[in-house]
């Protein structure tokens, strides 16, 4: 068996990415979440103002997992940062390392970039969150998420929330 491969995923990756984001819902209890298709993520990987980079994880040939993310900036630290998005390990492949191949590029990236944090978030249920806090990350339990989408956004975009409580 070979080592471990982790490169930048390329356009030709954009399908086994959405196979894996589509394998990520169901894993996340959303089997029917996904929009996002093959022609939306090669406009927003690589097209003319990438929205997100990519890395894949491989073995002999075959892709183990993926990691997206994106630019963050704090203001606080006056340096820009990354996002870790979805960060997905095929079962077959957990528990051989690879989900920690996958962060520790994307942390030496951040380091490469004159970045100074390396931010995600995880499902309460998800039991990756014992391998973050080994990793080192910091539970942020003093910070709650808030999302706006569907007829919400479109209400506060038109500047008439839902709620004016």
């Amino acid at each position: 068996m070979t080592d471990l491969v982790i490169r930048p995923a390329e356009p030709r990756d954009a399908r086994e990415i959405l196979a894996m984001i589509t394998e990520l819902a169901v894993f996340e209890k959303e089997p029917d979440a996904v929009l996002a298709t093959e022609a939306d993520l090669l406009r927003d990987g690589w097209g003319p103002h990438p929205k997100f980079e990519a890395l894949m994880a491989e073995r002999d040939g075959q892709v183990l997992g993926f990691a997206l993310f994106f630019s963050s900036y704090s203001t606080w630290e006056g340096r820009e940062g990354i996002y870790l998005e979805d960060l997905y390990v095929r079962d077959a492949a957990r528990g051989l390392g690879v989900g920690r191949a996958l962060v520790t590029r994307i942390a030496q990236l951040v380091v490469e970039r004159g970045g100074r944090r390396l931010d995600l978030s995880v499902l309460t249920w998800n039991p990756a969150r014992e391998v973050y806090e080994k990793l080192g990350f910091d539970h942020k339990s003093d910070w709650t998420g808030y999302r706006l989408t569907g007829d919400a956004l479109a209400a506060l975009a038109k500047g008439t929330p839902g709620n004016d409580g």
